[in-house]
């Protein structure tokens, strides 16, 4: 089944909510709605790339179960294969770029196979943009259930490119500095329920709730995947619940109370 048509009115080409998004707990998650509003994407993932060779996956979000392996794969090895690396490194320059359409003929076969072939992905588009020696590429997914994207959806895409970049960029860049991670500090050591975790679980969270995928994270508490994955399943067990919309919703809720910490 195709996805629904996109909408042609007044709001095509709106990317406000993600914008103001930009430093919130909630921004994958109003990101992937804006992009599923303004373009049918199913799926998004976003990859820092850095000259010195490094790759990380910071974003894993929409229909794709196994994206969080996909992200820790193209982080760990596939990201110095991917054919559209020559194109992001030659350009270098504070502008967004926007990748070539996706062709399967563009990948080697096993690339194929772990990316699209075993996660029922028929296509994508991509764009990127550089701060200083940081890319960020944001890949734009659709599943077979979906089919590809129509000539619409695609001339959408590549119209809110510079926004989406810009966001994602800026978004990052301020989830890495300190006031907001200290905000969350705050929250998780002071407020009920967060406040019952383990500090590995709320590591785990809070780094969550700034966007990382399952893999950033591990690379930034310098553990493995595997032991991520436990303390995200036992935290959500001592939270009770089972997705991190739902954390998300938990610290809005708080957030929202009367013991604000903004």
């Amino acid at each position: 089944m195709r996805s629904r048509s996109v909408p042609a009115n007044p709001a095509a080409g709106d990317v406000t909510a993600a914008v103001l998004a930009i430093g919130r707990p909630d921004f994958p998650k109003v990101l992937i709605d804006t992009l599923r509003r303004q373009a049918g994407v199913g799926h998004c993932m976003v990859f820092a790339l850095s000259r010195a060779g490094a790759a990380s996956c910071l974003l894993d979000a929409g229909n794709i179960p196994t994206g969080g392996d996909l992200g820790a794969a193209y982080a760990g090895q596939f990201h110095e294969s991917d054919p559209n690396r020559d194109a992001l490194f030659e350009a270098g320059i504070s502008e967004p770029i926007v990748l070539p359409s996706f062709a399967p003929s563009m990948y080697g076969a096993r690339y194929r196979k772990i990316f699209f072939k075993d996660s029922d992905i028929v296509d994508k588009c991509a764009t990127a943009i550089w701060t200083g020696d940081i890319c960020f590429y944001v890949n734009f997914y659709r599943i077979t259930a979906q089919g590809r994207f129509r000539d619409v959806e695609r001339a959408r895409l590549q119209a809110i490119a510079p926004a989406i970049g810009a966001s994602v960029a800026r978004h990052f860049q301020r989830a890495a500095t300190a006031p907001l991670d200290q905000n969350l500090a705050a929250l998780f050591a002071t407020r009920a329920p967060l406040s019952a975790l383990t500090p590995r679980e709320q590591d785990v969270c809070r780094r969550i709730l700034l966007g990382l995928s399952s893999e950033a994270i591990s690379q930034a508490l310098g553990i493995s995947l595997h032991s991520t994955l436990t303390y995200r399943k036992r935290a959500y067990e001592r939270l009770g619940i089972s997705s991190q919309n739902e954390l998300f919703a938990i610290v809005l809720g708080l957030l929202a109370g009367p013991d604000d910490l903004n």
